[in-house]
């Protein structure tokens, strides 16, 4: 038998076409070939708490990140309630929140009727009600400082995963760039974690069905004052929506925009932007000014979407790999951690035994695949029922009536903190 190497290559940014060669360029030089149980591809919050997860049960484990750190100016900061409890069930909660952190209780969003609370994390019947903010920086840290005290557990940064390997069908590990040139790691079962554009699900060939949302989103940080809200703020202005989120000194400011108006907005140049967000939140208006430059605004544009089946013979996907969230909610961390306790529950048996099968892969999709369309289809309705519907009536923000009634603050809450049912960690 010989080993195949998949090389794909992209038309206008889609993946398209399998290039399997005998090897790869003849003057590129393997460094080493590493043997694990299970290599993951992806640093983020899935691969680093899944990492975790095997390691502590003594599986060989070799966790690859792209980047040389995990610091990212824009990466989501929120750690719901079942996080929390998944924390709490590892024994770390207490070391967790000594962290710097912010919590929020409640989501409030102002309408021509007042303030109206959207989700209400305070009425949530766990240990840790409220939504945590922390620096998506320092739980990455956390996380794998705790998992560098298992042997069998390895990090490596700076990993740029170019190719998968793959022997008659089944994919046995993958080649990356890293300091030197180019390494080899072998296993058992590799782990796509690397987020919504992975290049692992790319590499295997794996589709994403992507669906548009009808809103993009811009982020940007402005100051903010000791004495001002703790509380998650949104706001409806014209043609846009605000939503601040507590960093401490800063807001964290995502301003929800129609798809498609970014090259609209910044053709009005950057005064435009700031009388808008004026204008919409008049408590920003005397500091709008700290927006100096474009480069400090960055673009997401919004989409959510599902791959088909998160598996191939020794290789699963999870978090945003295999299910690209919208920012509606924050729930892509929440989600993607769900993913990761999951995978190790299934999955930690078979590795130990040395007894994976295709069905063991199966079996974490179908136990992820519909709480991600239920919590997909809830932001799709909050895409198109409230916000493109209150953008297209170019009026104040007047919330459906539903809205108003008191179990509409627990639902979003308990989808948000917990997802449609909490997973546990088994010991």
């Amino acid at each position: 038998m010989h080993t195949n190497f998949t090389h794909r290559f992209t038309v206008d940014g889609e993946d398209t076409i399998d290039h399997p060669t005998e090897s790869l360029d003849t003057n590129c030089k393997i460094l080493d070939t590493k043997q694990t149980t299970c290599c993951i591809v992806g640093g983020g919050p899935a691969g680093a708490v899944l990492a975790l997860l095997l390691a502590r049960q003594g599986i060989s484990v070799m966790l690859l990140e792209a980047h040389k750190d995990f610091n990212r100016y824009f990466r989501g900061d929120t750690i719901h309630s079942s996080v929390l409890e998944v924390m709490d069930e590892l024994g770390l909660a207490d070391r967790l929140l000594q962290l710097r952190h912010t919590k929020t209780y409640k989501y409030i969003t102002q309408t021509v009727d007042g303030p109206v609370t959207f989700a209400d994390f305070s009425r949530l019947k766990g240990k840790f009600p409220y939504m945590m903010i922390m620096e998506q920086v320092r739980f990455l840290e956390f996380i794998t400082a705790e998992a560098k005290q298992y042997p069998n557990f390895q990090l490596v940064m700076g990993a740029n995963v170019q190719e998968i390997l793959e022997e008659d069908g089944v994919i046995l590990g993958v080649r990356y760039r890293g300091q030197g040139g180019w390494h080899e790691v072998r296993a058992d079962l590799t782990v796509g974690a690397d987020g919504r554009s992975s290049r692992t699900r790319h590499l295997a060939g794996l589709k994403l069905n992507k669906h548009e949302a009808p809103i993009d989103v811009l982020w940007f940080r402005l100051p903010r004052y000791p004495d001002e809200p703790e509380e998650e703020l949104g706001e409806f202005g014209q043609g846009c929506l605000l939503v601040l989120t507590n960093r401490f000194e800063y807001w964290q400011v995502g301003y929800i925009i129609p798809k498609g108006h970014y090259q609209q907005l910044h053709a009005g140049g950057l005064e435009a932007l700031r009388q808008s967000i004026a204008q919409t939140m008049p408590m920003l208006a005397d500091r709008v000014d700290y927006l100096k430059d474009w480069k400090q605004v960055a673009l997401l544009p919004v989409v959510s979407g599902l791959v088909e089946r998160w598996y191939r013979p020794g290789l699963l996907l999870i978090g945003d790999a295999a299910h690209v969230m919208s920012p509606i909610g924050g729930v892509g961390i929440n989600y993607a951690i769900q993913d990761a306790v999951v995978t190790a529950n299934v999955l930690s048996n078979p590795l130990i035994n040395k007894q994976l099968q295709q069905r063991h892969l199966a079996t974490v999709q179908r136990q992820r695949e519909l709480p991600t369309r239920i919590i997909q289809w809830f932001q799709s309705l909050s895409h198109n029922q409230v916000i493109v519907k209150t953008f297209q009536s170019g009026k104040p923000f007047k919330p459906p009536k539903i809205m108003l009634l008191p179990f509409m603050r627990d639902l979003p809450a308990a989808l948000m903190g917990y997802g449609v049912w909490p997973v546990h960690v088994k010991n």
